[in-house]
């Protein structure tokens, strides 16, 4: 809402201070066709699948815990088990509850963790192909004497003629037909 107050904001100050040469970009399309979307979508999968691994193995440990504990708890229903042995696998099975509650506290800590390592690292890369783009755009502004750059689904309305973005896709080495059929092929 705050975007299209301040295109239209700027569109008033146009007239009044005479032609104003704006253009409009789709930015979600530049995103999934920027050189690296690709390599940092495998990255970012890798990694997650990565700190899977390291989860999957801490919660085998956990429930080889649990297998001991039902274990041991079976033995104790052993009627041939004398009182003191019967003792020890009552300490031994209140020092695996122990171990079994600190893994599992553990495990969702590293869980928490590893989520949000991801969510950091996404975030990276996000920025780091919006800040290439931005740069892009700019310097094509500049070039071609631009007054304003709006993202296309800011504008209420804006003239198919405004749009510069397949001018931003061949700058980053996208055929922008390619890019388009991309995207209309991922939507079905």
């Amino acid at each position: 809402m705050k975007r299209v107050m301040f295109a239209g904001l700027m569109m008033a100050a146009a007239t009044t201070f005479g032609a104003m040469k704006v253009a409009t970009v789709d930015v979600g399309l530049l995103v999934r066709n920027h050189p690296n979307y690709e390599s940092n979508k495998k990255v970012l999968i890798g990694t997650e699948r990565d700190y899977q691994k390291e989860l999957d193995a801490a919660k085998a440990e956990l429930d080889a815990m649990v297998e001991e504990g039902r274990k041991l708890a079976t033995d104790m229903q052993n009627p041939m088990l004398s009182e003191e042995a019967k003792q020890k696998k009552t300490k031994d099975i209140e020092e695996l509850q122990r171990k079994a509650m600190r893994k599992q506290q553990q495990l969702r800590g590293d869980a928490m963790q590893s989520q949000k390592r991801l969510a950091d690292l996404e975030a990276k890369l996000l920025k780091s192909q919006a800040d290439d783009i931005k740069a892009r755009i700019a310097k094509f502004a500049e070039k071609e004497g631009y007054d304003l750059v709006l993202e296309s689904a800011a504008a209420v309305y804006s003239s198919a003629d405004l749009d510069v973005t397949d001018v931003i896709l061949k700058d980053m080495g996208v055929d922008p037909k390619k890019a388009r059929a991309k995207v209309e092929d991922e939507g079905k």
